[in-house]
């Protein structure tokens, strides 16, 4: 199919649809084009019968991605009507994802950081090198991670390595990932497509109605409950955008230098 945008690629082989994050000079970091194409390319794969699985990549040998392309956020979030076209953006791109009916699986190789690894944990199975790279460096940049990122993180490691990824903001490896429940399966670098390939197949060649009722089950059983305080949880989340730490955590890195936060 064409995608909307050259940095978004989507193919299809026999059972498997290809979603590929084309950003290879910047570690795939996504661009606000780049998050308002994956829902329709989701949404490709879903209409299409022949596809039982769908994947995805990042363009390269270095990333899956990187985070958000955070160079873009001055320009991007420069206003309110910026900063929720942008939040809608990709929560829509992530949500399109997580309830995609088919499963959806990504091939990590490599940079697996901030909202990369919203995008890998709004997939059903994550499978990755060796020398892949997790991380959630919101606490560096002073920004504050999204409720439905944070939820599904939470129902992959469970509240106490969610808090150790967030409090830290250091970067794990994957064999510390897997001892988490990050990730499902580990696979050579050179391996990791074929492996990839291979669990496909086995996906695939399984009743379709079946796979699917049972995703849609898992799912309904992790639904945040009704006391749930999403309001004060979004207060707090505006509040981190809205601050002097935040402008602060962006300039450094632009800079390349270390923040220096002051807690307001």
């Amino acid at each position: 199919m064409a995608s909307p945008t050259p940095k978004m690629i989507a193919t299809k082989d026999g059972a498997i649809g290809w979603m590929i994050f084309n950003n290879p000079d910047r570690l795939n970091a996504v661009s606000l084009d780049m998050w308002q194409a994956v829902p329709e390319i989701i949404a490709d794969f879903e209409n299409d019968p022949a596809i039982r699985v769908i994947v995805l990549k990042g363009a390269g040998e270095r990333a899956f991605v990187a985070g958000a392309d955070i160079s873009q956020f001055g320009e991007s979030r420069a206003s309110a009507d910026g900063i929720h076209t942008y939040e809608d953006a990709t929560e829509i791109a992530f949500e399109s994802i997580a309830e995609a009916t088919k499963p959806t699986i990504a091939m990590i190789d490599g940079y697996c950081i901030g909202g990369g690894l919203g995008i890998a944990l709004s997939c059903d199975i994550r499978l990755a090198a060796e020398g892949s790279t997790f991380g959630i460096p919101a606490a560096k940049l002073g920004l504050a991670y999204g409720v439905g990122g944070t939820t599904r993180l939470v129902h992959a490691v469970g509240p106490s390595f969610a808090k150790e990824i967030f409090f830290t903001a250091r970067r794990f490896t994957a064999q510390e990932a897997i001892a988490m429940g990050l990730i499902n399966r580990i696979a050579t670098r050179e391996a990791l497509e074929n492996f990839t390939r291979d669990y496909c197949s086995l996906v695939a060649e399984n009743a379709p109605l079946t796979v699917g009722t049972a995703k849609r089950v898992v799912d309904e059983l992790t639904k945040i409950p009704e006391n749930f305080e999403h309001e004060k949880c979004a207060e707090m989340i505006a509040r981190c955008f809205a601050s002097e730490d935040y402008a602060e955590g962006r300039a450094a890195f632009m800079e390349k230098r270390k923040p220096v936060f002051k807690g307001r």
